[in-house]
């Protein structure tokens, strides 16, 4: 299974390559983990026991997902964070108590797609400026 671009049937028709590649699993968990990473954190600021250890450990395997255990953790536990979670515990098992810690799954979820959203918009923004912009010329002729 593809992981760096969205699927969809849609897709192949009529998204560009950029803006699927915004919407993909491998985008999609990579920046949940980004946000645990941003979480520990903070949480290490405001003196929680967390090492740097274990923020390097979980910044190092970002983007090294196993998309397969993930889907076996789901099928388990019946909750896409809580595989997550479980996924990137075992890749970073230094971190395994500090992921997600006092996090609701919405933190990921949400602020995920918000990310995606904006990154969505910035692409199309840039496109129909190019389009405006052809348009002008094509009018001044």
């Amino acid at each position: 299974m593809v992981q760096d671009v969205y699927e969809n049937p849609l897709i192949s028709r009529y998204a560009s390559r950029r803006m699927a590649a915004i919407w993909s699993a491998q985008k999609k968990h990579s920046t949940w983990r980004r946000l645990w990473v941003a979480l520990a954190e903070s949480q290490r600021e405001l003196g929680l026991d967390i090492s740097q250890e274990q923020i390097d450990e979980m910044r190092a395997a970002v983007d090294d997902i196993d998309f397969e255990k993930a889907a076996e953790y789901e099928r388990r536990l019946r909750h896409d964070v809580m595989a997550h979670v479980h996924t990137f515990a075992d890749r970073c098992p230094k971190a395994r108590g500090i992921i997600h810690l006092g996090a609701t799954s919405c933190f990921v979820t949400d602020n995920t797609e918000l990310i995606q959203l904006r990154a969505s918009l910035e692409l199309v923004r840039s496109r129909l400026v190019s389009v405006i912009d052809a348009l002008a010329r094509f009018a001044e002729r």
